[in-house]
């Protein structure tokens, strides 16, 4: 082979390697061409095959343009290929666009259940002129248990049933703690609700959880009875489910109301037919109500001959499961998305 065609091939293949180089538009493209210029059977590889048909005075010579053909390919190949991967840096990413990537869905954040009922709750006592106190998740012994009436003896005081902290302080177990402080104030009448976290030394199971939140009213004023509590428990529950329902009271003892009861509503589901979530009774069982106990009311020095008061304390995880039909309040404490999502 003479010199000019020996110059001639490596130049043909350079500029034939220039041409398909502007046809690249990915990875699979420029591995293709990899192969065809420097692969075993590639064309450079070819061209260092034509080295036995150049004379010996030239052969130095055609093996520098072969190699320098080499490695004008290489580095070509290489700028290729950074051209379609993500760089490390800021100006390397700027541009890239993979389009062959999946999309990435971006989902909005939902208010827990319970959040969601808390916030009805305070809608509708806000609208009722209620006020809305807040609450010690640490309290004394004195206002979660003795001015409430329960005495040194009640089972619900033992370490097994009450998480002591030393002797004389606990993780409340009751909002009702609240309406000793509401009363003590001396602010009289009193019109509050108060709402939050309790806890209780509760195995968990399907109904019961070491923490859950409780909503406690109080109202003490000169001339109040039990018909305001029913009006009160009924404007609740019908601003939470929506639908018009009816309260119902069965006697029951609590040591901090006289009389005590525990408080039903006709179910909102089935209008009192029978179902599986009122158990085919047409009513369900919230929580405990009644007018203040008149030795609560001494406690914390208020005449029980001049005011009197009613009280309740409910479950909020207890109406959020009736609202929403959920049947494990361990759902609630999970942060399980799949659940959350569903609110």
């Amino acid at each position: 082979m003479d010199d000019v065609h020996k110059t001639n091939a490596i130049k043909e293949l350079k500029k034939e390697f220039e041409t398909l180089t502007e046809g690249i538009h990915n990875k699979d493209e420029l591995e293709r061409l990899k192969v065809k210029f420097l692969g075993r059977k590639g064309e450079i590889r070819s061209l260092f095959g034509k080295m036995k048909d150049v004379a010996i005075e030239q052969k130095k010579e055609f093996g520098a343009g072969i190699n320098d053909l080499k490695g004008f390919v290489e580095r070509r190949l290489q700028s290729l290929l950074d051209s379609f991967s993500v760089g490390s840096s800021e100006k390397d990413n700027k541009n890239y666009c993979d389009l062959t990537l999946p999309g990435i869905n971006f989902s909005i954040g939902h208010q827990h259940p319970v959040t969601q009922v808390i916030d009805d709750l305070l809608e509708i006592f806000r609208s009722l002129n209620f006020d809305v106190l807040g609450g010690m998740e640490i309290e004394d012994t004195f206002h979660n248990f003795d001015a409430l009436n329960i005495h040194k003896w009640h089972p619900s005081r033992n370490a097994q049933d009450t998480f002591y902290l030393d002797p004389e302080h606990i993780l409340r177990t009751q909002t009702s703690a609240m309406q000793i402080r509401a009363m003590e104030s001396g602010k009289l009448p009193l019109r509050i609700i108060t709402m939050g976290r309790c806890y209780r030394r509760d195995a968990s199971d399907a109904t019961h959880y070491p923490v859950f939140h409780q909503i406690e009213g109080l109202v003490v004023d000169k001339n109040v009875n039990f018909c305001d509590l029913s009006g009160i428990l009924t404007e609740m529950m019908t601003g939470v489910f929506g639908k018009r329902v009816e309260v119902r009271f069965q006697p029951s003892y609590f040591p901090f109301v006289e009389p005590g009861a525990e408080t039903f509503i006709s179910c909102p589901f089935c209008n009192q037919k029978g179902c599986s979530i009122c158990q085919n009774t047409g009513v369900i069982e919230l929580g405990g109500s009644g007018m203040v106990h008149p030795q609560v009311l001494r406690n914390v020095g208020i005449d029980p001959k001049v005011y009197r008061g009613f009280a309740f304390g409910w479950g909020i995880e207890r109406i959020a499961m009736l609202k929403y039909q959920i049947n494990d309040i361990r759902l609630f404490y999970e942060n399980n998305i799949n659940f959350l999502e569903q609110f």
